[in-house]
């Protein structure tokens, strides 16, 4: 097939460059990898139009894919952040500082950052206001106003928002936030989870009583003499162990339950397992995570920013189809040397829609440097995903961008400086760190390093749509052929035919009969997706979006059986998409009368 003249082979790709990326007077997408190079390399101290050339040769030919608002916002004029999504300030128990926080999140949005907030610190619904002798409606309610202020920002022509919304799992108005989304009208604009704690799995495993409780401080006058139990857990907005009030008891299996059926039967909460979360945290010794982006695949402490960047695994495949067929490792960490200094030139390119998330990115540096492209990888060297050889190429891959991106931040060090949060001893203490190459260990002792956080795995919807519809993430091809539901720049909504990348190679390179390694997503089950997770888990520092897609008919049993193996493997989370009536479908198979995979509910990626 002959490349159009903007640079692409997939009519898609091309419509997505032009409705989310192209700005005026870009002609192809080589325009705007130039403008993007350019603005970015201009925060370099020297040598600037040699670090143009260099990020320029990284993205040509689609290898490297940065964030979404990298590729919208980076030389446009208006002043837009540069950073996928945030984690917002912890929500104050009262009504002024609740409205503040919708402040921060609508400027926030308002800029084209997806938010997400923990609403655990809010008040369980019942309990009495002491100073005013109302009554507190909880957290869910005001989740509402949140929603409605979402809506409200999208219909001025807004980028669409995105949210997530989590609430501890002993937070006495749990079951409320598990089946707030029954409703298909309700909470729209917003994911939410379910953050789960080890004392609740292990009181699952265990039977019996399962207390709802709520930090003792944030119980006061007549309201304390209600709740005379107290136990010992863990405050909301600071992460320490404090003195909580027993507002009830619930049956531990059957509050379980619950989650599960709401997820069974509307893909919603999803689960983030929040003590693993916060135990393999890098910066464990002086952070909180509160929660996490809206996705999933970056969690972070208050204020804290998501500046995410994929390596497309197919632009490093060599001799596909053929028994000669590999992945060019060295290639690929020679791309993550010039993607971390990239990705670490955002922070200081990047505006901040508040000064707080502006001190929080510029003290960590975090970034999240991930793959996409893996499940058609894999075909084009002929390894079926769900193999024991495809979970090895896939941690090899990822091991290989791991140790290079962790090499080259240490690079960064010796010129620039150490993150200034950087505390040496504490840092090479942490679980993720001391897992690296002992060499690695000493080049951060003698040197420091200058991101506390480097790898993540994104879901990459559009992103991979731009690179020609390859497969997204690590997640395996949802249908090598199918219809895709593309929301247009007027809001509308258009059905596009979409032929997957590994399928059109295949037809363009000649081949035919049956086709090796062409392995969809109905074809897998729930172990081949958790095991492709696991296996490139140990080489990610900060988590992973993954959805488990089963089918409809799947019993409820094996279904919850797929979260506790998820804990089990030792992920971080867990979600799963069954088709179900209330979310709607984004892609439709062309072989199926109606299917659904999840995407995510924004498109900065």
């Amino acid at each position: 097939m002959a490349v159009r003249p903007t640079g692409f082979d997939t009519t898609i790709a091309e419509l997505v460059w032009r409705t989310r990326y192209r700005r005026t007077g870009e002609e192809g997408i080589e325009d705007t990898w130039r403008r993007v190079a350019k603005s970015i390399a201009a925060v370099e101290p020297a040598d600037r139009d040699a670090w143009e050339a260099r990020f320029y040769h990284a993205l040509a030919g689609f290898r490297f894919l940065p964030g979404g608002r990298i590729l919208a916002g980076a030389g446009a004029s208006q002043r837009v952040t540069l950073f996928n999504c945030f984690v917002m300030g912890v929500v104050p128990d009262d009504m002024a500082g609740i409205f503040d926080a919708l402040k921060e999140g609508a400027l926030t949005l308002q800029q084209g950052g997806g938010v997400g907030y923990d609403f655990s610190t809010l008040r369980p619904a019942g309990l009495r206001a002491e100073r005013i002798g109302g009554i507190a409606s909880g957290p869910v309610s005001f989740m509402h106003i949140w929603d409605a202020m979402c809506a409200t920002l999208r219909s001025t022509g807004a980028r669409r928002g995105a949210m997530m919304g989590t609430l501890r799992c002993d937070h006495p108005d749990i079951e409320e936030f598990i089946d707030a989304k029954r409703d298909p009208r309700a909470l729209r604009h917003f994911n939410v989870s379910v953050l789960v704690t080890d004392a609740f799995m292990d009181a699952v495993r265990r039977g019996g009583d399962w207390p709802l409780v709520f930090p003792l401080d944030g119980i006061r006058g007549a309201n304390r003499h209600r709740y005379p139990e107290q136990v010992l857990r863990t405050d909301p907005a600071t992460g320490r162990e404090v003195p909580c009030a027993i507002v009830r008891r619930v049956d531990a299996g059957a509050l379980w339950d619950r989650l599960m059926r709401a997820a069974y039967e509307t893909a919603e909460p999803g689960v983030l397992f929040i003590d693993r979360i916060n135990a393999l945290n890098n910066l464990n010794h002086r952070e909180h995570i509160i929660a996490s982006n809206p996705c999933g695949e970056i969690p972070l402490p208050a204020y804290g920013a998501c500046n995410l960047g994929s390596v497309n695994l197919v632009a490093f495949v060599r001799d596909a189809f053929t028994p000669q067929a590999s992945l060019d490792l060295p290639g690929i960490a020679a791309l993550v040397d010039t993607a971390v200094r990239m990705l670490d030139d955002v922070i200081d390119a990047s505006p901040f829609p508040l000064p707080a998330q502006a001190a929080q990115a510029r003290g960590s540096r975090r970034i999240g440097l991930g793959v996409t492209g893996l499940a058609d990888a894999l075909i084009l060297l002929g390894l079926d995903y769900g193999s024991e050889a495809a979970r090895a190429l896939a941690a090899a891959a990822m091991r290989t961008l791991c140790h290079a991106a962790y090499r080259a931040s240490v690079a960064l060090a010796r010129e620039r400086g150490p993150f200034p949060f950087f505390d040496r001893d504490r840092f090479l203490a942490a679980p993720f760190v001391q897992a690296l190459p002992q060499d690695l260990r000493a080049a951060i002792a003698a040197h420091g390093i200058r991101n506390s956080h480097l790898t993540a795995i994104a879901p990459t919807g559009t992103i991979s749509l731009l690179a020609d519809n390859v497969s997204s993430g690590i997640e395996p091809v949802f249908a090598f052929e199918c219809r895709r539901l593309v929301r247009d720049p007027d809001n509308g909504e258009q059905w596009h035919e979409l032929e997957d990348s590994a399928l059109r190679r295949w037809r363009e390179a000649g081949r035919a009969g049956p086709r090796p390694a062409f392995v969809d997503a109905r074809r897998l089950d729930p172990e081949s997706h958790l095991l492709m997770q696991a296996a490139v888990q140990p080489f990610v520092d900060q988590a992973i979006s993954k959805t488990i897609n089963v089918p409809e008919n799947i019993p409820f049993e094996a279904f919850q059986g797929i979260y506790r193996r998820a804990y089990a493997l030792g992920l971080k989370g867990c979600t799963t998409f069954r088709p179900n009536p209330v979310t709607g479908a984004v892609l439709e198979d062309a072989g199926m009368a109606h299917c659904c995979a999840v995407e995510p509910e924004y498109e900065a990626t």
